[in-house]
């Protein structure tokens, strides 16, 4: 694999990032239409790309100059025509023709620098189908074929109008998550992100035992996903400091890089943040984004509960091993008491006022409970950082301020490239009506059956995150899986989220797992395996989309529904997270193939809602226990 292309340090683009930043928190201020914050941001954002990975080569210079221009005329078109621009879609001038090109080549570029060839691929394809829907009939590919749009219909459709470049995608972008991304930021810079990190760690100092130092690194990845706002950050931070706990807590390497990866990846999946994509869906369904990070709560606790238990079922293995790797090494590599001095050292000035950078946090839930916007309530929790920052004696002076928001901009670049081109496969689809037809193709295949539906449902959205960033291929499966979900009976709400867990999954799925590689990496692990585990420790949260789609009772999963099946399709749930870590480690004396095989099969079937699914889980789990007491008094 190719390595990634290396962020510079390059003065402009650290202005036009700061610029961006300054720009979002400008439009929670003051009224601001769409039709200039939209374009504005979008050129601000793709400009900083292009500053930041600059064109390799001894034409490189001559190469960005050509894109600058590109980008400053195609983008900031729209700005210069003015209200005349938008009004006149159906009818483009030459001139609208010619901006519209060199815009969309100009953000395909930009996605390319930031985030690699597979999406602007993805795209290019898709161009290809919006012009050459007619000849698909004669490759037999008449249930997607379409009339075919020419150039002046792609345009006036693409880059005229509150659509494609400039629709939901890329509004919810620069709305919403270049704010959130400039709190992390900040959080970051106040120190907030070190103590997270610290006091996670530290927890294990009283340790005694490997499970409670591996439970300390998965809240510690938790946490600082709250800063980070990514998977792979998360999980190349959180391994920098935590590795060397887990290896003097006897986890072998392969085992430590899944924990690492599944905990960075859990961030995403996780209130009070959740991933981008998350506030996508909020602006889909027209609901508060509170009630998205209400929807996630229970799947977020299924998820650590299942990285807690298979934690504890792997610690045990450990047990009998460490005593004799200590003495064999002749140190206290394994000793709790190292474990001590190694925490002692990560927090070494912790007072009663840092636990204030947990303040911001609980204010950003708590504003938007009170009816607060989102972008407000994280207005508001960005000024509550930067007070902070003053009482915990880290103060956020007009220099490391400006930083910030430097690096806040810096790392919303990527999404702002991303939505932009998923708007125009977006609009692509609405054009030619694909999405439905998807739908129909995807119904078909599965025959009307609401379980092979929601199977090949889960394929395609996997398929697609193999290829393209999550929050593309959550834009790219909201139009094309949840219709197919919602036509067989599955509640709008638990379609978008089942299509949001397994666009975020895809980061730990074979077989480019991007956080397990990564956390292989650090721990010297073998990629492969190291993926395997990770996919081991996250299967819950493989299973519980699948939980709240395949019974209206699952949405009691997502805290919807009666308090019947709130109650009942949680607690089932957990039995089920449970069993399934007991099966996969083998842990708390459940030995033999038989034994795990059938407790597996027990715990997928409590995941189920149906009171058949959990009736049968329960008898398997009896038959488990049954024969783990028997066993156990063979002598």
């Amino acid at each position: 694999m190719a390595a990634a292309p290396r962020w510079r340090s390059v003065s402009s683009a650290t202005v036009l990032a700061f610029l961006l930043s300054a720009l979002s928190v400008l439009w929670v201020l003051m009224t601001i239409s769409p039709q200039t914050y939209r374009p504005l941001m979008l050129l601000v954002g793709v400009w900083a790309s292009l500053r930041f990975k600059p064109a390799a080569g001894g034409w490189g210079g001559a190469v960005d100059l050509v894109w600058v221009v590109a980008a400053l005329f195609g983008l900031g078109w729209p700005l210069a025509q003015g209200d005349a621009f938008w009004y006149r879609a159906t009818t483009p001038t030459g001139g609208d023709l010619v901006a519209g090109v060199l815009a969309v080549l100009v953000v395909i570029e930009a996605t390319r620098r930031t985030t690699g060839w597979a999406l602007p691929i993805v795209t290019a394809a898709f161009l290809l189908y919006a012009v050459a829907g007619p000849s698909l009939v004669s490759l037999g590919l008449t249930g997607i074929a379409h009339r075919g749009y020419d150039l002046s219909r792609l345009i006036g459709s693409l880059y005229m109008s509150l659509e494609g470049i400039y629709g939901v995608p890329l509004d919810v972008a620069v709305t919403y998550i270049t704010l959130f991304s400039l709190y992390g930021a900040v959080l970051e810079a106040s120190g907030a992100g070190t103590f997270f990190l610290n006091w996670s760690l530290a927890m294990a100092g009283g340790a005694r035992s490997s499970a409670s130092t591996g439970r300390s690194v998965s809240l510690a990845g938790f946490l600082l996903g709250t800063v980070s706002g990514s998977g792979v950050a998360t999980t190349v931070t959180l391994g920098s400091m935590a590795w060397p706990l887990l290896k003097r807590a006897g986890f072998a390497a392969n085992t430590a890089g899944a924990m690492l990866a599944a905990s960075g990846i859990g961030a995403l999946l996780s209130p009070p943040t959740l991933g981008a994509a998350a506030f996508l869906i909020a602006e889909y369904l027209r609901i508060s984004y509170l009630q998205v990070l209400v929807m996630a709560t229970i799947p977020t606790v299924l998820y650590y509960a299942s990285i807690t238990l298979m934690i504890e079922g792997d610690a045990r293995h450990l047990t009998s091993d460490i005593g004799h790797r200590s003495s064999e090494a002749g140190s206290q590599s394994a000793n709790p008491q190292s474990i001590n001095r190694q925490s002692s050292i990560l927090n070494p000035q912790s007072s009663i006022t840092d636990y204030l950078h947990f303040s911001s946090l609980i204010l950003v839930a708590a504003l938007m409970a009170l009816g607060f916007t989102p972008f407000r309530a994280v207005f508001w929790a960005i000024g509550a950082a930067v007070g902070v920052s003053v009482v915990v004696r880290q103060p956020l002076g007009p220099r490391r301020l400006a930083g910030a928001f430097s690096a806040g901009g810096t790392d919303a670049l990527s999404v702002l490239s991303t939505t932009a081109v998923a708007g125009i496969i977006v609009g692509i689809v609405t054009l030619t009506g694909l999405g439905l037809k998807a739908a129909g193709l995807i119904v078909a295949m599965a025959g009307g059956s609401l379980a092979l539906t929601v199977l090949w449902s889960a394929i395609a959205v996997w398929i697609l995150g193999l290829a393209v960033p999550v929050t593309a291929s959550y834009i790219i499966a909201a139009v094309m899986v949840v219709p197919a979900l919602t036509s067989v009976g599955v509640a709008p709400a638990a379609a978008h989220m089942f299509v949001f867990y397994y666009a975020v999954l895809s980061e730990v799925s074979p077989p480019t797992a991007l956080a397990p590689f990564a956390a292989a990496a650090l721990t010297g692990g073998r990629p492969f395996r190291t993926m395997m585990l990770t996919w081991k420790y996250a299967l819950p949260a493989f299973l519980v989309p699948i939980a709240f789609t395949l019974d209206p009772r699952g949405v009691g999963l997502l805290l919807q529904g009666s308090a019947y099946d709130i109650v009942v399709s949680s607690l089932t749930a957990l039995a089920g997270t449970a069993a399934l870590a007991a099966a996969l480690t083998g842990a708390w004396g459940f030995g033999g193939t038989v034994v795990r095989v059938v407790l597996a099969v027990g715990g997928v079937l409590l995941f189920h809602p149906a009171l058949w699914a959990d009736a049968a889980g329960v008898v398997l789990l009896i038959l488990a226990r049954v024969s783990k007491f028997r066993s156990s008094e063979v002598p």
